[in-house]
């Protein structure tokens, strides 16, 4: 072994058994912290950066590794194609090239793609009533838009103007760079600054776009918006939204629907809930009432005995279930009112009720067996 060169396995900073991926790990490591474009203030960097590589290129190739454990340095020498005789040789053959953007950033330069672009979505807001999300309507919508532009179709010149190539990329809409590295020649790609990637030069930009193709506009559509829908739903418009550039496509006009809360109905899903108050008396003797629906007043027979906070379920009496002509139920929930005041003549039947419904001296009232039971007693 030359005494020269240090061990390549000393080099990387890995056991003579490391793995391929050891060695591979190690090197990317090493190779970060002594690139000499990030240690311009080390003027040993350059050296050890070349000599991290050369280790790299022998350690990473299964001959090239057998020779080196068996020889030593003295395998490669006298132009035996080793690190030493031809630069970087294939060192780029295993190495993540993600790894050389993090190192260099990108040779492209972060070019721009010149090709037609869609447009962006525009979202707007409609409020409807809750008669109108049950049923479904039909709503005007007016915002503001990207369209293409009326004076210039879309080419972004005054009428009457050419639009020409541009001079500098002569209509790639790149322009390139060659520096010398010590990777060798590299090209670096960017942006044309002339014509800011586009490819083509205008010398007299529209009067009403300012050349950019594109202008704003008023517009005004008409929307369904279907039966069931809630706050929270969307109607997409496809193709309502802004033009793309370069030719691309319209985006999308996306309505948010907001539904204003209703005075009695509430809702839970596609059912309706609904509070319907009643009289002591309906509750004992049961009635038939009328109660409101989304399509109007309908008769509803109480039975006889219900009690506050029972439910009863009128079926199909709810919401349509979106994109369905399935509905909900309306889910009534019995109120029985205690009244704040009483007529002399009700006043009057109540005490009697009073009188009729007091249990027998000899027996025990419900309010007696409530006490003794907080008593301990049986």
């Amino acid at each position: 072994m030359s005494a020269s060169k240090r061990d390549y396995y000393e080099i990387l900073g890995v056991p003579r058994g490391a793995s391929k991926e050891e060695i591979k790990q190690a090197y990317r490591k090493l190779a970060k912290k002594y690139h000499p474009d990030l240690n311009k203030d080390n003027p040993n960097a350059e050296e050890m950066f070349k000599e991290i590589n050369e280790a790299y290129q022998v350690l990473s190739d299964d001959e090239a590794r057998a020779r080196y454990d068996q020889f030593g340095h003295s395998a490669f020498d006298q132009g035996a194609g080793g690190p030493g005789s031809g630069g970087f040789g294939d060192i780029f053959g295993e190495f993540d090239f993600s790894d050389i953007f993090d190192l260099f950033g990108s040779f492209t330069g972060g070019t721009r793609r010149r090709g037609p672009v869609r447009g962006e979505d525009i979202s707007t807001t409609v409020d409807i009533t809750f008669e109108e999300a049950a049923f479904g309507t039909t709503k005007t919508v007016k915002y503001r838009r990207l369209t293409e532009c009326s004076r210039c179709k879309g080419s972004g010149a005054e009428p009457g103007t050419s639009v020409d190539v541009c001079p500098q990329c002569h209509g790639s809409g790149q322009v390139q760079e060659e520096r010398n590295t010590i990777f060798g020649r590299t090209v670096s790609v960017r942006p044309c600054p002339t014509c800011g990637g586009e490819g083509r030069s205008i010398k007299t930009p529209c009067t009403n776009c300012r050349g950019d193709g594109r202008a704003v506009e008023s517009e005004q559509i008409s929307i369904n918006i279907p039966p069931g829908v809630d706050t929270g739903n969307r109607v997409i418009a496809r193709g309502k939204g802004a033009k793309g550039v370069r030719g691309g496509d319209y985006g999308d006009l996306i309505i948010n629907i907001r539904v204003r809360p209703h005075e009695i109905f509430k809702r839970d899903g596609a059912n309706l809930l609904l509070d319907v108050p009643i009289t002591f008396a309906q509750a004992a003797l049961g009635d038939e009432i009328e109660i409101p629906t989304l399509e109007g007043m309908e008769t509803y027979k109480i039975p006889a005995g219900v009690q506050s906070g029972e439910t009863r379920r009128i079926r199909g009496k709810g919401l349509n279930y979106l994109n369905s002509n399935n509905r909900g139920d309306l889910i009534i929930t019995i109120v029985v009112q205690t009244p704040k005041k009483l007529s002399p003549e009700e006043r009057e039947l109540f005490e009697k009720l009073k009188r009729i419904q007091t249990v027998e001296s000899n027996s025990k009232s419900a309010f007696d067996k409530f006490r003794d039971f907080l008593r301990g007693k049986k």
